[in-house]
């Protein structure tokens, strides 16, 4: 058969690639929409800057993506163990000098160019790999305490811990997808269970450490945030209503792109509550594709993994796909009120800078594995056609 340019130029599995055109194209439709509030107080209402922003943004992200790809997979094994060593000190760093906003150290600017960067988009994808690098390492002694669990559990703890005060719900994401990943690297359930309950422990722990001393950073925030979902009477449910006013007047098609009403009034509506603005534009099939966009990523990923002997690339691929859906659906779950407001961004579709640097990174990384598994798929048919 007769290779086109899609066969030459983008490998590996073509339906991610498709969701991945299919999501951007609605980024840049609703970021454009929504950023209008933004626009008029920041940029004299030139709406067009920040649709040109973005689409530089996500073409910037797809070309690292298409990089990514064309790397063979073995290669972040190898990258993730200093991945991981230059993560550490820089979640140190941007807890003691970070960028502060609403009492959270996230952003590191960098100087000269004044450009921020989220230290713990990096932390995620460094520590995913480094988790399916031990992983695969230890397949013959998995169920050791000290030789397989101790070397994978001290990373995640630490990576976790020092994006927690900062960031609750990123650290929350993170530790589950790396349970997730110890589930299907076949580490014992006991220690799984166990370490469950340590970062209960520790969670708790840092509470009290933080009330005693005074120190109390975003404790208020999460448990405001709580009590306003817990109780739909609160009065100051302000996020929450407008969300559910956007879903509720979009009806099943939506008022069409452009037509938002609550872009003007939903805080953030261009990233934490982008999914909001495009059921009311798109309506509920637009929000139904969004959720099927997102299921489908998965779904393709463990289909083209399940016969694949590659350790390392099954756990790499397995655990970067599942953060990023997990992530969309807690971003989708809090659009509709079913979560409390977590700060989410929903991945690939949200505005954001290194949100959708490190999401397209992910991604390509997966689809490197995807291409080596295709790759073996051609080569066992032309075995088995010369036989």
């Amino acid at each position: 058969m007769q290779s086109t340019w899609l066969d030459k130029y983008f490998r590996g599995d073509r339906t991610i690639w498709l969701v991945v055109f299919i999501l951007s194209i609605f980024s840049l439709l609703a970021v454009y929409s929504s950023a209008g509030s933004l626009a008029y107080r920041y940029k004299d209402g030139n709406t067009e800057y920040y649709l040109f922003k973005h689409l530089a943004m996500l073409l910037f992200g797809i070309g690292l993506m298409y990089a990514a790809h064309l790397l063979k997979y073995t290669v972040y094994s190898r990258v993730s163990q200093f991945a991981l060593i230059i993560a550490v000190p820089l979640l140190i760093l941007t807890l003691a000098l970070g960028t502060n906003l609403n009492e959270a150290s996230r952003w590191l600017t960098i100087p000269g160019i004044n450009i921020t960067f989220q230290t713990s988009d990096f932390a995620k994808i460094a520590l995913i790999m480094y988790v399916a690098r031990v992983l695969s390492k230890k397949q013959d002694e998995i169920t050791s305490f000290r030789t397989a669990f101790l070397p994978v559990v001290l990373p995640v703890l630490l990576v976790c811990g020092l994006i927690l005060p900062a960031n609750f719900s990123t650290a929350a994401v993170l530790f589950a997808s790396c349970l997730f990943l110890m589930f299907i690297g076949r580490i014992r359930l006991k220690f799984i269970f166990s370490l469950i309950g340590l970062g209960i422990a520790g969670f708790g722990l840092y509470l009290l450490i933080a009330i005693a001393t005074g120190n109390k950073g975003r404790i208020d925030t999460w448990m405001a945030r709580i009590e306003r979902f817990s109780d739909e009477e609160h009065k100051d449910n302000y996020q929450a209503d407008q969300s559910k006013i956007a879903i509720a007047t979009g009806g099943i098609v939506g008022k069409f792109p452009g037509n938002s009403v609550q872009r003007n009034f939903l805080p953030h509506p261009y990233s934490d509550f982008i999914y909001a603005i495009i059921i009311e534009e798109y309506g509920l099939i637009g929000g139904v594709l969004i959720v099927f966009l997102y299921l489908l990523l998965f779904y393709r990923v463990v289909r083209f993994l399940h016969h694949s002997p590659m350790a390392f690339g099954t756990l790499v691929a397995v655990g970067c796909t599942f953060t990023l859906v997990f992530q969309a659906m807690i971003n989708m779950a809090v659009a509709v009120n079913l979560f409390p407001v977590t700060g989410q961004p929903l991945p690939l579709v949200s505005m954001g800078g290194t949100s959708i640097i490190f999401t397209s990174v992910a991604v390509g990384i997966v689809l490197s594995v995807s291409r080596q598994v295709e790759k073996e798929k051609l080569e066992g048919g032309d075995e088995l056609a010369t036989a």
